[in-house]
């Protein structure tokens, strides 16, 4: 290439199939969102908790978004395309012709979760842009979240991971549920956790799977259950916040001079309302909640009178103002954070090594929730540049599937851009070590009660 002449620049696509809908993205060699579009997926509920999706509605949202992004780009430039999905099964025939596999038969609705793990000929002839364009095998979701955080370049920032292999980083992507994507050189097993996969989401390396089930949903629906959600949108509407943002400034006003996370002294919840997932594998758990005084020797140095005894889920104030639904809120969010605790020491019980949290998804735009998992962890949390992480992971395997990159650690690298870094209030460690142990208390309380109910 002669003089001044500069080479064209080469882009990838990223698409995410979703529960919801299909995103995708267009991004640069260094990893620079250019261009989003996004379709909702059709959902239908035949009955009650029962719900399906068509196979090919997905697809065609898949032609709908990766079309919106590439337009006006010269299709010469665009090398690679890479998939990610949610777990899914979809059933084709000899032909390659999706089956129904719901009770009414209904071949223009056949219930696929999303996309699954394979292209069908029909499929990319109806795309229209796969000649010449390297395609990567698809990812779950989560596994193309890790992959855009947990590789990135972190010189110069002060983390102790800057040092350390890359198996020291834990990729967390939480949404509407929570994974924890922790990779390591040597199979681990760790129980109540997903794996060892080899390769599953870093060529070379196992990948361990933790999770928590439904997380944002389990946010929504503490607070838009409480009796002072219609007040707090009629003052988030008046400020132009989301309920959220002006939940997190409520909480600031009212915490005056101790830390916010202080707040929640006296009221503590278990998360699992769905169950757990991460790390005791026990679908029969459900959500907890107490407040006033749980009479633990590990508490008690947080409470001034002396400690007494509050029932389970009873016991709560008779107060439903706004001040209690931002406190109920700040528990909820602690609750999620002691819960990746509780899966972290589970996974270095078992042999890992992690010292850095790399955070993505929905959740993690939350200031609130992010600096809640620093300092319950004790860990720095890397928030990306890039806020599609998912979408910027699902482009680098369609970056590698090119060529351009000698392998996923080098797209990685190259393409993963650290944002934000929020590191933990090491002098509320005491505080927080106090709340995660009334944390494990709780479980062990409603095994307690359910072997008591269960017992003939």
């Amino acid at each position: 290439m002669s003089g001044g002449e500069q080479k064209p620049e080469r882009y990838y696509v990223g698409v995410d199939v979703g529960t919801g809908s299909v995103r995708a993205a267009l991004v640069d060699q260094s990893g620079v969102l250019l261009a989003f579009a996004d379709q909702p997926i059709k959902n239908w509920e035949p009955q009650f908790n029962h719900h399906e999706q068509s196979s090919e509605d997905i697809w065609a949202a898949c032609c709908v978004v990766t079309k919106k992004v590439v337009q006006g780009i010269d299709l010469n430039q665009i090398r690679g395309l890479g998939f990610d999905a949610t777990c899914s099964l979809v059933v084709l025939d000899k032909q390659f012709h999706p089956l129904p596999v719901n009770q009414e038969g209904n071949q223009v609705l056949p219930p696929g979760a999303s996309l699954g793990n394979g292209l069908t000929p029909e499929a990319a002839r109806d795309l229209g842009l796969l000649p010449g364009i390297a395609v990567a095998a698809s990812l779950i979701d989560a596994h193309a979240g890790g992959l855009g955080v947990i590789g990135a370049d972190v010189r110069g920032h002060g983390l102790i991971c800057e040092g350390q292999p890359v198996t020291s980083r834990l990729a967390v992507i939480c949404g509407t549920s929570s994974c924890h994507m922790g990779i390591s050189k040597d199979p681990i097993f760790v129980p109540g956790v997903w794996g060892p996969y080899f390769s599953a989401m870093v060529p070379g390396f196992w990948l361990n799977e933790g999770g928590q089930s439904v997380t944002g949903k389990l946010i929504d629906h503490m607070v838009q259950g409480h009796a002072a959600f219609p007040e707090l949108q009629v003052k988030a509407t008046a400020r132009c916040q989301s309920i959220y943002a002006y939940l997190n400034s409520h909480l600031d006003l009212i915490k005056k001079a101790q830390p916010v996370g202080f707040l929640t002294v006296d009221l503590h919840v278990w998360p699992d309302f769905h169950g757990n997932r991460s790390p005791l594998a026990d679908l029969t758990l459900k959500g907890m909640r107490t407040t006033g005084y749980l009479y633990i020797p590990a508490l008690a140095a947080l409470h001034s009178p002396s400690s007494l005894l509050s029932p389970q889920v009873t016991g709560l104030k008779l107060s439903q103002d706004l001040d209690d639904l931002a406190i109920l809120y700040l528990a909820t969010v602690q609750a999620i954070a002691l819960g990746t605790r509780f899966i972290i020491e589970a996974m270095e019980a078992a042999g890992h090594s992690i010292s850095t949290l790399f955070l993505c998804g929905g959740l993690s735009k939350n200031p609130l929730f992010v600096q809640m998992h620093a300092d319950i962890t004790g860990m720095p949390v890397v928030l990306s540049q890039e806020v599609e992480s998912v979408l910027v992971g699902a482009a680098v395997l369609g970056a590698c599937a090119s060529g351009d990159f000698a392998s996923v650690q080098e797209a990685m690298a190259k393409m993963s851009k650290v944002g934000k870094v929020v590191f933990p209030r090491l002098q509320d460690k005491k505080y927080y070590d106090k709340k995660y142990q009334v944390f494990l208390k709780l479980v062990e309380h409603q095994k307690e009660y359910l072997a008591i109910m269960n017992d003939d």
